[in-house]
């Protein structure tokens, strides 16, 4: 079974957000302004000192405010060494991209990252759906679900995983979709995929907690 540890992203809140160059440093205006610390607590499940902690370390890796998706991909790929974490990156980018304007934002950054330490098991259900959701229209098709499982595989890759045959995510694929798809319409409904998941253990193992 993949696992692919979304605690390790946690890893970044005091490491390398983004490689920022000389003269990056030297645009100290910030391109960027988070919102109030008071707003993004009453957001949030993050105390205002833990936040203050988190926006230090943010702002100390990235002077700009903003993390680009390639950045992104560079760091998350470091925990990764056995395999390629690239297409998942991607996926995970724009799970936190909550504008899909191409970058993260602190405020994007805590309120995703508040959701997978601390949210309710609805609240991460719903983060899982909208990562499955590629094209974000409400939605999971079976070519989504695919995508998705094929690019953990391809993260956790072939030395933690050698006995893995090329044809295991489809065969994943099909058995968790044919459990969603309740009426048989050929996508998941949010509401199907929290209904699944909170009655059937397993869909939940690997859907989440991957």
């Amino acid at each position: 079974t993949s696992r692919a540890p979304k605690k390790q992203i946690l890893k970044s809140s005091n490491d390398n957000y983004c490689n920022s160059s000389d003269s990056d440093l030297e645009l100290s205006t910030v391109r960027h302004q988070p919102e109030g610390l008071e707003q993004l607590q009453a957001q949030t499940k993050f105390t205002k000192k833990e936040l203050q902690s988190l926006y230090r370390g943010f702002k100390n890796e990235c002077p700009s405010g903003l993390v680009d998706e390639e950045t992104f991909k560079t760091i998350y790929s470091q925990f990764f060494p056995q395999g390629d974490a690239t297409t998942y990156a991607h996926f995970l980018f724009n799970a936190f991209d909550l504008d899909r304007n191409g970058s993260i934002r602190f405020e994007d950054f805590v309120i995703g990252l508040s959701v997978l330490l601390r949210g309710s098991v609805t609240e991460k259900l719903n983060w899982a759906f909208n990562l499955y959701d590629i094209n974000k229209d409400g939605y999971i098709t079976k070519e989504e679900m695919l995508l998705i499982m094929k690019s953990i595989y391809d993260m956790m890759g072939r030395y933690t995983y050698p006995s893995v045959r090329d044809e295991a995510p489809s065969e994943h694929v099909e058995k968790f979709f044919q459990k969603m798809d309740r009426n048989r319409d050929g996508v998941v409904t949010i509401e199907e995929f929290i209904e699944t998941c909170q009655k059937d253990e397993e869909v939940t193992r690997h859907t989440w907690d991957q």
